[in-house]
């Protein structure tokens, strides 16, 4: 069972690819969602939140139930991980906030940690791909390093792979973008603050 070896993944080194995540044709019905406004991503959290084009130039659009059904299921999805984590690891994540993230070519994101300076409430990160037919040429990696800043994996953005990974532990960046790319960018946090959020995509 693969949430079996998600946890097993988490407990032994902090991070796990789920390939095949969804199937084809649940990834077709999410994209099919994905909105047609758009914000500018900002760097930072509430009244720091700023726009920093020299550190990310991607933008996003936060999930909401009301988004469709599609949108539903992987939020449902999203909180039977979050339940096996807290029953696992007793770690006490309370919520879940997630955005679209689109790039455009030639956009990217420099390499960051999930988890602010002054504010650890984001646990565990999650990372959702809806690229059909993504090529190497497309470009648009995720890069994962360790916090000693060494290279652990390079992924490609492929439709339906979720990347999961302890937010405090991984700093990460999203390469060069040569084709437009979308994702789902989440994050597992240990309280209920709700207050605007422009900050991190993928």
């Amino acid at each position: 069972m693969s949430l079996d070896k998600l946890m097993t993944a988490i407990a032994e080194q902090g991070w796990y690819v789920w390939d095949d995540f969804l199937t084809a044709q649940q990834v077709h019905e999410l994209r099919e969602t994905i909105p047609a406004d758009w914000h500018k991503a900002k760097i930072g959290r509430s009244d720091d939140a700023h726009r920093d084009v020299e550190r990310r130039s991607d933008k996003i659009q936060w999930l909401k139930a009301d988004m469709g059904l599609p949108v539903m299921d992987y939020l449902e999805r999203m909180e039977q991980i979050r339940l096996h984590v807290n029953r696992e690891f007793f770690l006490g994540l309370f919520e879940y906030e997630a955005h679209f993230a689109k790039y455009e070519a030639g956009d990217f994101y420099e390499k960051h940690y999930d988890s602010f300076q002054g504010n650890t409430n984001r646990r565990l990160t999650t990372v959702f791909y809806l690229n059909e037919n993504w090529t190497a040429e497309n470009g648009g990696e995720l890069k994962l390093y360790d916090n000693k800043d060494r290279l652990i994996d390079t992924l490609a953005p492929r439709a339906g792979r979720l990347i999961v990974f302890l937010s405090e532990d991984f700093p990460h960046e999203v390469c060069v973008s040569h084709a437009q790319r979308y994702s789902i960018a989440g994050w597992f946090r240990i309280n209920g603050v709700t207050e605007d959020r422009l900050d991190i995509a993928r």
